[in-house]
């Protein structure tokens, strides 16, 4: 097994187990004691886990949401994959909101420059990327900006978006479960989210597979609201399977 599948199982297991051993750890990856205590120090780095005595507790459980940059650090390769493959579902011409997220970042650097689009964000690095580009109209909603995640909240945002009717809008959400539908870690960011799937016509989420199986503190859609999950090939089968049959088409890549 690489350091980083290993790595992404440590952090899988203190999410579903609320807290992992090093000791426990090092005897089922057959690894000595300093391999994991080097793979936890890579996950706190990233943000996902804080380190503790003996072992480290996701950072969810402490309420903290990680930063960014942090973020995005993570799973790269998966989100480049999930985005691309996200571009079939970009219209020829027409309309589209993009959420704020480390992997929606990734379908923006992506657009194709020979489609006439209104882009809809929520994101000042998405317009900032978007902003100079000659086939594309750019609507950026205003509004408080959420220093951890970069995203614009509040009334200013969801009183325009209460006015759309967007072809498709690309999502992005913090946890993702048969249980709870979509969630986020905000309230303010929730009812963004809410409000621009309510705009739109057909509703896409992007989510890496470290966001399934996860609930976090507000929900903002049930699954049924989603039309397609893009998702990468390290989520379980059976677990896909859980998902398509609460509503949306399942693309693995």
């Amino acid at each position: 097994m690489y350091a980083e599948e290993r790595q992404q199982e440590i952090l899988a297991r203190a999410r579903a187990k609320g807290r992992v051993d090093v000791v426990a750890l090092a005897e089922e990856f057959s690894v000595t004691t300093e391999t994991i205590r080097r793979d936890l120090t890579v996950l706190e780095r990233a943000g996902t886990l804080r380190r503790v005595h003996g072992g480290a507790i996701p950072v969810e459980r402490l309420g903290f949401e990680p930063a960014l940059a942090a973020r995005d650090a993570v799973m790269t390769e998966e989100k480049e994959r999930i985005a691309k493959a996200a571009l079939e579902e970009v219209p020829r011409d027409g309309s589209v909101i993009i959420d704020a997220g480390t992997t929606t970042a990734r379908l923006v650097r992506l657009l194709p420059a020979d489609r006439e689009l209104t882009v809809v964000v929520n994101s000042p690095p998405h317009a900032t990327v978007l902003a100079a580009r000659p086939n594309l109209n750019v609507i950026m909603l205003g509004g408080r900006v959420r220093g951890r995640t970069l995203a614009t909240v509040d009334e200013w945002v969801l009183r325009p978006l209460a006015d759309l009717c967007v072809d498709v809008a690309f999502m992005a959400t913090n946890g993702c479960s048969t249980a709870r539908g979509l969630t986020t870690t905000d309230q303010a960011e929730a009812a963004v989210k809410r409000a621009m799937i309510a705009s739109s016509r057909r509703r896409v989420l992007l989510a890496d597979r470290t966001k399934i199986g996860q609930d976090y503190l507000v929900r903002f859609a049930d699954l049924s609201d989603i039309d397609v999950l893009i998702t990468d090939t390290g989520l379980d089968t059976e677990l896909a399977a859980e998902l398509a049959a609460a509503g949306p088409e399942i693309v693995r890549v």
